[in-house]
């Protein structure tokens, strides 16, 4: 894959990922179960396509890894339960604005975890992040409630959580490549959300429409299955910058489509928490990246 085939794969899969909260808006089932139909369908997709591609996974990585992959594939589909139920209590704009988070809690909790020093402009970024994420809170006022509920915030937040905990576990990872951890962590995710979707979930009173069941394996195959592959397939060719300027195009786009499609308003204060929350997490991607040479 050239460089510049790697950067078009990037560009799709972030902008597949940002639609998902459009179709999760069509999907009338409980989080839970959209959650498991995506771990599932996505599951299936990647071991299908690494059987047509010839790709054998290496059970020995795995083994190796066996705690923080189980982690991560229980964390996965919890993540994704709480961001799809964010999705149901305030805007599809408001959820990722939140989700976004994750970033900030990354960088509170790296001196603890990781033994990493939290630097001043770190500390700058992790101070505008949580401004901006009062303000798509409305807790300076000025924001559009007709919309937004504070558990969908609070969801969407707990979620970012979540996708912390995801990335901690993945840090301990060591010598597996991107495609077997993301396969095994779908499965897992898939294993977890099965037998909890069906002990919590009362189908009794579900009609399962044809809609639903497309609407369904296009998220476990295009906003899964290919999203990850392209995403994953891209990440040795380019540089840990480009894909941390690029990945931005998701939240935007989430925030655009949510105003333009679903008609969702925004006020100035998201809009100015959006740019400070997200300029935050980028501005600390390139931190990171002075400090390292």
């Amino acid at each position: 894959m050239t460089n510049t085939k790697a950067k078009l794969a990037l560009v799709t899969s972030m902008a597949i990922f940002a639609t998902i909260g459009i179709f999760r808006k069509f999907i009338f089932l409980q989080s839970s179960a959209v959650a498991m139909s995506r771990a599932v369908i996505g599951t299936i997709f990647l071991v299908v396509l690494m059987l047509i591609r010839g790709k054998k996974i290496s059970f020995e990585s795995i083994k190796s890894n066996a705690l923080p992959l189980c982690l991560s594939g229980v964390f996965l589909g919890f993540n994704w339960i709480l961001l799809f139920e964010a999705y149901n209590y305030t805007s599809v704009a408001v959820a990722t604005l939140c989700y976004y988070m994750a970033p900030v809690i990354l960088m509170l909790i790296s001196p603890i975890v990781f033994k990493e020093k939290l630097t001043f402009p770190k500390l700058l970024c992790v101070i505008a992040a949580v401004f901006g994420m009062a303000l798509v809170s409305g807790a300076f006022g000025g924001a559009v409630l007709g919309t937004m509920s504070a558990k969908g915030v609070i969801l969407g937040l707990c979620a970012a959580v979540f996708y912390a905990a995801i990335v901690t576990c993945n840090k301990k990872l060591e010598g597996i490549s991107a495609f077997d951890r993301t396969t095994v962590q779908l499965g897992i995710s898939a294993i977890i959300l099965v037998p909890y979707t069906f002990l919590t979930t009362d189908f009794s009173g579900y009609v399962l429409r044809t809609e639903t069941v497309v609407m369904l394996i296009i998220v476990g195959v295009v906003h899964t299955g290919i999203a990850y592959a392209l995403y994953f397939g891209c990440m040795d060719k380019l540089k840990a910058q480009t894909v941390a300027l690029y990945s931005y195009i998701d939240p935007v786009g989430a925030v655009l489509l949510s105003t333009l499609l679903l008609n969702e308003p925004i006020g100035h204060n998201q809009i100015l928490g959006a740019v400070l929350i997200l300029g935050a997490t980028l501005a600390s991607e390139f931190v990171d990246k002075e400090k390292d040479r």
